[in-house]
């Protein structure tokens, strides 16, 4: 049975960010044998948690393709590429929020998006076999990660059409991202896994559901293009997530309906 393979960019330069950081690309099995087909592609931040312990924060990565492989190959999960994006340590926070807070600062996420769509997009579709559609594409991550993943999803759903939230900060600057989402345009509507754990403090539970109930006010309809679920006893931390990685997945990128 083939497995999925992994292949590091280092230092990608950013001129929009002025930095640089690597990149982890996990390819599904079968990629190499069959040349003429293309992907869907998942953008995931906090690249260097999901799939290296070496590199993962506290020693714990979401084992990413120990997920991924089996799904695949069991026809759950569509063949898919994802791309970890490593955060850029110190520039973690500024890039991840949407707005500057009060004595946290913040709010370069458009530069990040801006980065993404403009360098991080176009170098992955050059380097590999990419579907480029909307329904094809997906953003993801946990946390600031699981933040400013909605922020450009929402901000971009013509470009993002699937978008994976795990435990995202929306405590940010007053629930800014509330009162963003709010405004954002509908439809396109993506498809969005959105989830949180009951051990991750006080507020995170009901501002997680206060974002549900609003996507469901806009349109969305829950069991069909928004998952949402409260993980009893789930801390926020890198082993919560990896135990979600297989149930987002089979609901972002479904392959029920190809299988013979």
């Amino acid at each position: 049975m083939s497995t999925g393979q992994l292949r590091k960019h280092e230092c990608l330069r950013s001129r929009v960010l002025r930095n640089q950081r690597d990149l982890v690309v996990y390819l599904p099995p079968g990629y190499d044998d069959e040349p003429w087909r293309r992907y869907p592609v998942l953008y995931m931040q906090d690249g260097q948690n999901l799939f290296d312990r070496a590199t993962a924060f506290g020693g714990v990565d979401w084992n990413i393709q120990g997920a991924a492989d089996p799904l695949i190959h069991s026809g759950d999960v569509e063949p898919l590429i994802i791309v970890g994006i490593y955060n850029a340590g110190k520039s973690r926070i500024p890039e991840y929020t949407p707005t500057k807070a009060p004595k946290l600062g913040g709010g370069r996420a458009d530069r990040y998006a801006k980065f993404l769509l403009q360098e991080v997009m176009p170098f992955v579709q050059d380097q590999y076999r990419t579907l480029a559609d909307s329904s094809a594409t997906g953003i993801g991550g946990s946390s600031l990660g699981g933040l400013v993943s909605l922020y450009i999803g929402l901000q971009h759903p013509k470009t993002f059409g699937r978008i994976a939230a795990l435990s995202p900060s929306v405590w940010w600057h007053q629930r800014a991202i509330l009162r963003f989402a709010q405004a954002a345009p509908v439809p396109p509507r993506p498809r969005i896994w959105l989830d949180v754990g009951t051990r991750e403090g006080q507020r995170t539970v009901p501002d997680v559901e206060l974002f549900r109930d609003l996507l469901v006010r806009k349109g969305w309809k829950l069991g069909e293009d928004l998952h949402h679920q409260v993980f009893e006893g789930a801390a926020h931390n890198e082993a919560a997530w990896s135990q979600r990685v297989g149930p987002f997945l089979q609901f972002l990128y479904p392959a029920a309906d190809t299988k013979v």
